[in-house]
């Protein structure tokens, strides 16, 4: 069996490490250079259960080594500080490991460690025959110039919101549901180290925000800004003011500045696709669902994913069995589900302070009153936040 493996983030890059451990030929095609994937800041946050999968699969050396494990969050509203500790309620934390660290660490494992066929720059991919026995993949070798065509019997569509690989669903037999928060965040990485030992959300009327540790010496702020915003509206006296002002609280530490290295705008919004297989094409990750940052679900949803395709097409490939493919999609969607709910429920508390709306904002203070004052409300919560073990 061949597999061609579009795109090198966290889905596409664990099912090729699950599919070279199982002596499964593989080819991985990536549209921008090696240097990019491994340093381009995305997500931070992993649920225990994926760190302890990726650990059984010998892809969490270095991510155990150096990640750092949070408990609780806090939350700050109308001048105050509320702890919730999720770990005490469910028994799981989560970990802090930039997507890039992760990125560089199952390319390094596939690539340079196991001797993986990845081919990065290629250009204009194009998807062939995926409804036959026989599909292929083509692209532009970034070098020659030539095209390449490459047979294979599967082809795992990890290339992301923009990539081609959902494209190639037919639309009249996908559903694409979606929902637009109707918010924007603006999007931070600042050069200075963390000024809390945990995730820090912010209600203010003003708008949310958020601060997030990613390493000793780097911080990710969110501030709720308008969707489609420009980030030259905010120049960074802005940004630290508008922080200071959105995550003040009563015997908070004051926010250590620094310089601000990432700036961009996230228009909030979801999407998934259904069913997440046609022919011999399976979606993974962002390809068939986004889930905005607000609950940091993403590249956690990305690995479940993996797991479960590359686990699906291993047992194809040993076993002739194709059960785990035809019922890949049925697998996935309900924690896809799930975590979206999620993200809109935890989105309208985020946001209810700020929404202009006092009905809004009242359901907003009652939900968030209900979590942090019944213990059955919080450990609702906490699973919900943290994730459940996964079954893969």
């Amino acid at each position: 069996m061949a597999v061609v493996v579009v795109g090198a983030g966290p889905a596409g890059l664990t099912v090729a490490n699950i599919l070279r451990a199982a002596s499964v030929d593989c080819v991985v095609l990536e549209t921008e250079s090696r240097e990019f994937i491994e340093q381009r800041p995305r997500a931070g946050f992993l649920e225990e259960w994926a760190v302890r999968a990726l650990e059984e699969r010998g892809l969490a050396d270095r991510l155990l080594e150096h990640a750092t494990a949070h408990s609780e969050c806090e939350f700050r509203s109308a001048g105050e500080r509320h702890r919730f500790r999720y770990a005490e309620l469910s028994g799981h934390r989560h970990f802090v490991y930039p997507q890039p660290l992760l990125v560089t660490d199952l390319v390094r494992s596939y690539a340079d460690v196991a001797g993986g066929d990845i081919r990065f720059g290629v250009r204009d991919v194009e998807l062939h025959g995926l409804d036959t026995d026989r599909p292929s993949v083509s692209y532009t070798d970034p070098d020659t110039g030539e095209r390449v065509r490459v047979e294979c019997d599967a082809v795992a569509g990890c290339d992301g919101a923009r990539g081609v690989t959902r494209a190639c669903l037919p639309e009249e037999q996908v559903t694409v549901a979606r929902h637009d928060y109707g918010i924007g965040w603006l999007a931070l990485l600042a050069e200075a180290p963390p000024s809390s030992d945990c995730v820090v959300f912010g209600l203010h009327p003003r708008g949310f925000a958020a601060h997030m540790a990613r390493s000793p010496e780097i911080t990710r702020y969110y501030l709720e800004c308008p969707p489609g915003d420009d980030p030259v509206n905010w120049p960074d006296e802005r940004v630290w003011s508008e922080l200071h002002a959105r995550l003040a609280a009563d015997g908070a530490r004051p926010l250590t500045e620094g310089r601000i290295v990432e700036k961009r705008v996230l228009d909030m919004h979801n999407y998934v696709v259904e069913p997440m297989s046609y022919g011999r094409l399976h979606l993974a990750g962002d390809a068939a669902h986004l889930a905005a940052p607000i609950a940091a679900k993403g590249m956690n949803l990305a690995l479940h994913d993996a797991f479960l395709l590359g686990d699906a097409l291993v047992a194809y490939d040993k076993d002739g069995d194709d059960s785990g493919l035809r019922g890949y999609s049925a697998a996935c969607l309900p924690r896809v589900w799930q975590y979206q709910e999620f993200s809109q429920w935890f989105a309208d508390v985020l946001h209810g302070t700020s929404s202009g709306d006092p009905f809004k904002a009242g359901t907003a203070g009652a939900r968030l009153r209900r979590v942090l004052g019944s213990r059955a409300a919080a450990a609702a919560f906490a699973e919900l936040y943290i994730g459940r073990e996964a079954d893969n």
